[in-house]
């Protein structure tokens, strides 16, 4: 079985730049660097005909390259810090497409509403005095925009250190 997600992977240089976020804010468990993506699509376990099923209908997806600008951090209650992204029409489309593929496949769209972010750290036991102190400290981070020129399908390995990712699929965009 394999634990799929669609996702974009992120510049080195941006990377780099959320990895400098990775600082104080004790008791957070920070994602490494090298795994920083955006989610567009978790799948979640599937066997290998599937996948290869997913890979055939993600491939006929065709959309346009767009820009993407990271800005602002916030989190998901007390478990999960993350950077969003600006308002993105082209993203937004990116995602529709992806959600109807899957959908063809008879994959449920997600009961929650696309909010697209990068994951920086999960949080366990996290006071709200300390939370409510990183995100004013880091409240106007916004990061050069960068180019979307593919997305991927990824695999996640979970480990006890954190997640392993490997992509299984490049698609590019046109």
């Amino acid at each position: 079985m394999l634990r799929l997600f669609v996702g974009i992977d992120l510049p080195p240089p941006l990377k780099l730049q959320l990895s400098l976020l990775a600082v104080g804010l004790p008791g957070a468990k920070w994602v490494d660097p090298g795994n920083h993506h955006l989610t567009l699509r978790f799948i979640g376990e599937v066997d290998e005909g599937e996948a290869a099923d997913i890979d055939t209908a993600l491939a006929q997806i065709r959309a346009p390259r767009f820009d993407v600008t990271l800005a602002t951090v916030g989190h998901f209650g007390l478990r999960m810090l993350w950077v969003g992204v600006e308002r993105n029409p082209a993203l937004q489309h990116l995602h529709e497409k992806i959600e109807s593929a899957l959908g063809r496949l008879g994959y449920p769209p997600e009961e929650r509403r696309y909010t697209p972010h990068v994951t920086l750290a999960r949080l366990k036991g996290m006071s709200e005095s300390k939370l409510t102190g990183y995100l004013s400290e880091h409240a106007l981070f916004r990061a050069a925009p960068f180019p979307v020129e593919r997305f991927s399908l990824i695999a996640s390995y979970l480990t006890k250190s954190g997640a392993i990712y490997e992509d299984q699929a490049d698609y590019d965009l046109a």
